[in-house]
C-alpha cells in the first residue's frame, strides 16, 4: 500500500538520522504530529467554537426545557451560526487509528522498511519485539508504561483541552478509565515498539495541547462568566424535584392530569397555583366567577395536597390538575387556553414561559402583597404579563414608571385591590364578635420574614431576653420555611421557654394569633401590611438589612412603600437599640387610637376597592374571556 510505504519511508528517514530504532520511533511520532498539526489547529478552533456557543446552548435548553424537538431545531441553528461541525472532533481519533495500524504493519518487519539487516531492537533495557502476553517477565512494564502515559494525557486534556475541560465529571472520568484500559490492553497484545509509539504519541499530545493553548488561547474567545452563569441556571432547572420524594400515586396522578388537561379543547380560563397556600389570593375572584358565570375554571397546582381537590368535589365548574414544577415547564410552553391567571412573577424570564402554541393568550398577574413590586421582585418580573391587577396606587405609580423606563406601553394596569385583605377583614370582624372577652395581658406577636439576616438570625434572643418575665404574652410565629429548615432549633426553643410568658408557635393552620395580638414585631415581612390593615393595630419594624430583589429599584425615583410606611403603621427600632424595645412597645400600646387612624388613612390611600376587590377582579377576568371568545368568532 502506498500509505504504508510512505510511513515506512518516514521511519527509514528517522532511523537514518538517529541510528537507534527506539529513538527513531519517537522521532517518527514527532514527525507525524507535525504533519497532522493543521488538523490539530482545526480541532482546537472547532473546540473553542463549541465552548464559545455553549452559553447559548445552555440557555436554549433552559428556555425549551423538556421540548427535545425544539431544542434540536434551535441547536442546529446555533451550529450554523458559528459554522460548527461536531464531527470534526472525530478527525484526530480517525487519524490516530490509521497511523497506529500503519505503525503495527511497519514494526512487523522493520528491516524491510528501514533497510537494515541486523537491526538492534534493544531500547532502555527493553526488547522492542516483546509482546507482553507471550513474553511475560520484565515486559509487564510495557503495558503499565503505556497506561501511565494515557493517564497523564487524560489528566492533561481535562485541564488544558478547552472542550474536555468543560465536560462533566462522569465524562472526564469515563474517558480516563476507557483510555487507560485501552492503552494497557494494547500494550499487552502488541509489540513493545507499537507501545513505545503509543506512549510517545500520548506524551507529545500533552506538549502539543500546551503549545496550542498559548498560540490560540481559549480565554480570549470564550466568555467563561456567561458560561458558568448559564450552566448554573440549567443545573437548577435539571435539579427541580430531584430531591423531592414522590409516591407512585403522585407520579401516576401527574401523568393522568397532564394528559387530561390537553385532552380538553377550547379551554377558556386557567389558574395556576404554586402551592396550597396560594389559593387564598384567588379565593374571592374564583368565587365571584363561579357565582356569576358558567365558566369552567381549570386550576393547575404543583401541590399534591392542595385544597382545590376537595373544593372541586363540591363545585363542578372547577377542574383541578396536579402538575409539579418540572412538568409544568412543558405544560406552560404548550398552553392552549384563552386566559391564564397567575401569581408567579418572572414569567418568560426563567424556566416558566408564555405559550409557544398560542401567541394570543391573555396572561393576568394577581398580586400576593401590598408592598412594592419594584423592590421585592426581580427587574422585569412582570414585563411579560398582558394585564397586572394592582393592589393600590403606589403599585400603579411604580408600574407606570417602569412602563415608561423600559418602554412597555402594552401592559394593562388594573385598579384591583387585594382580596386577602378583604377576606381577613371579614374574618377579623367575626372573631371580634365571637371573642368579646378581652384579656388584661397584652399579646405581642413576633413574626420575622424568611430572608437572610432576619430577626431570628440577628436578634431574636435579645428581644426575648428583654420581654421575658414582662407583663406581656409573647408569641413567636416564625416563617413556615424557617420552621421547615430548622425544625430542631424551634423545638429546642419551645423547651427553653416552657413555663414562661413566651410561646413558640409552629402551627400555622389558623389566624387566631394574628387577630388576637395587640402588637406585631417584624422586620421586612409583608405580614406588617396584613396585620396592620386587618386589625388597625401598630407594628414595630426592626431595622434588619433590607432584602433587595431589584438592585435597580431606585431608577424610577419612587421610594418603595415598604420603606416609608413603617413610620406610619408603627415605629422602627434599630438592631443596636433592641434593649430599649420595651419602651417602644409601651409607647405604641398607649396610643391605639393614633395608630388606628394612621393605619386606616394609609389603607384608604394605598389600597384600591376595599371590600370590593373580588368583584373588580372577577369582572375583569370575565371580560377578558368574553373578549377572546368574540375574537375567535370574528376569525371564523
Amino acid at each position: 500500500m502506498i500509505f504504508i510505504d510512505i510511513l515506512g519511508w518516514i521511519m527509514k528517514l528517522c532511523y537514518g538520522i538517529v541510528g537507534n530504532y527506539g529513538i527513531a520511533i519517537i522521532l517518527f511520532t514527532l514527525v507525524s504530529k507535525i504533519i497532522l498539526l493543521p488538523i490539530a489547529i482545526w480541532v482546537q478552533k472547532n473546540s473553542i467554537k463549541m465552548v464559545k456557543m455553549q452559553p447559548e446552548i445552555n440557555r436554549l435548553k433552559t428556555n425549551f426545557f423538556g421540548d427535545k424537538d425544539a431544542i434540536a431545531e434551535e441547536e442546529s441553528k446555533i451550529y450554523k451560526k458559528y459554522k460548527y461541525n461536531p464531527l470534526v472532533s472525530l478527525v484526530p481519533l480517525i487519524a490516530q487509528i490509521v497511523l497506529l495500524l500503519g505503525v503495527v504493519e511497519i514494526v512487523k518487519n522493520p528491516s524491510l522498511y528501514i533497510g537494515v539487516e541486523n537491526l538492534d531492537y534493544n531500547f532502555l533495557g527493553f526488547d522492542l519485539r516483546w509482546v507482553t502476553s507471550e513474553t511475560g517477565g520484565l515486559s509487564i512494564l510495557v503495558p503499565i508504561i503505556a497506561g501511565l502515559s494515557s493517564l497523564l494525557l487524560c489528566i492533561g486534556q481535562n485541564i488544558m483541552n478547552v472542550l474536555q475541560a468543560e465536560q462533566s465529571k462522569w465524562n472526564k472520568y469515563g474517558m480516563l478509565v476507557f483510555s487507560v484500559a485501552l492503552s494497557v490492553y494494547l500494550g499487552t497484545f502488541v509489540t513493545a515498539a507499537v507501545a513505545l509509539y503509543w506512549t510517545a504519541s500520548n506524551l507529545l499530545a500533552i506538549l502539543q495541547q500546551w503549545i496550542l493553548n498559548i498560540c490560540i488561547n481559549p480565554k480570549k474567545h470564550v466568555d467563561y462568566k456567561a458560561l458558568e452563569a448559564s450552566r448554573i441556571e440549567l443545573k437548577e432547572l435539571q435539579n427541580l424535584s430531584k430531591n423531592q420524594k414522590r409516591t407512585k400515586e403522585q407520579i401516576k396522578k401527574e401523568k393522568e392530569d397532564y394528559k387530561r388537561f390537553f385532552s380538553i379543547a377550547n379551554k377558556k380560563l386557567v389558574f395556576y397555583s404554586e402551592s396550597n397556600g396560594f389559593y387564598k389570593y384567588y379565593k374571592g375572584i374564583i368565587e365571584y366567577i363561579l357565582s356569576h358565570t358558567n365558566l369552567t375554571i381549570h386550576y393547575i397546582t404543583s401541590d399534591y395536597n392542595d385544597q382545590i381537590f376537595e373544593l372541586a368535589k363540591k363545585e363542578k365548574n372547577i377542574k383541578p390538575y396536579y402538575i409539579e414544577e418540572k412538568k409544568l415547564i412543558t405544560l406552560m410552553m404548550k398552553m392552549d387556553a384563552d386566559v391564564v391567571v397567575m401569581t408567579m412573577p418572572d414569567i418568560n424570564q426563567y424556566h416558566i414561559k408564555r405559550s409557544y402554541v398560542r401567541k394570543d393568550i391573555e396572561y393576568i398577574f394577581v398580586p400576593h402583597g401590598a408592598d412594592s413590586p419594584n423592590l421585592t421582585y426581580r427587574k422585569g418580573a412582570l414585563d411579560y404579563y398582558d394585564s397586572i391587577l394592582l393592589t393600590g396606587k403606589y403599585q400603579r405609580l411604580e408600574c407606570e414608571a417602569e412602563n415608561k423606563l423600559r418602554n412597555l406601553p402594552n401592559r394593562k394596569l388594573i385598579d384591583f385591590g387585594y382580596t386577602l385583605f378583604d377576606d381577613m377583614a371579614k374574618e377579623y370582624k367575626v372573631s371580634q364578635k365571637t371573642n368579646k372577652t378581652k384579656s388584661k395581658t397584652k399579646t405581642i406577636m413576633i413574626a420575622p420574614s424568611w430572608q437572610k439576616d432576619n430577626i431570628i438570625d440577628l436578634c431574636l434572643d435579645k428581644v426575648l431576653k428583654t420581654l421575658k418575665g414582662k407583663n406581656y404574652q409573647v408569641v413567636v410565629r416564625p416563617h413556615p420555611q424557617h420552621v421547615r429548615h430548622a425544625k430542631e432549633m424551634f423545638e429546642q426553643m419551645k423547651e427553653k421557654y416552657t413555663g414562661t410568658n413566651i410561646t413558640i408557635q409552629t402551627d400555622f393552620s389558623a389566624n387566631d394569633t394574628v387577630f388576637n395580638a395587640d402588637l406585631l414585631i417584624t422586620d421586612w415581612s409583608s405580614i406588617a401590611f396584613d396585620y396592620a390593615f386587618t386589625t388597625k393595630k401598630p407594628v414595630i419594624s426592626i431595622d434588619t438589612p433590607m432584602k433587595i430583589m431589584n438592585p435597580d429599584y431606585k431608577k424610577i425615583d419612587i421610594e418603595p412603600i415598604n420603606i416609608w410606611c413603617r413610620e406610619i403603621i408603627g415605629e422602627v427600632v434599630k438592631v443596636k437599640d433592641i434593649q430599649n424595645i420595651d419602651k417602644t412597645i409601651t409607647k405604641l400600646l398607649k396610643n391605639p387610637t393614633k395608630y388606628k387612624k394612621q393605619i386606616t388613612d394609609l389603607e384608604k390611600d394605598s389600597v384600591y376597592n376595599i371590600g370590593k376587590s373580588a368583584k373588580i377582579g372577577g369582572e375583569y377576568i370575565i371580560k377578558c374571556v368574553q373578549s377572546k371568545i368574540k375574537e375567535r368568532r370574528k376569525q371564523k
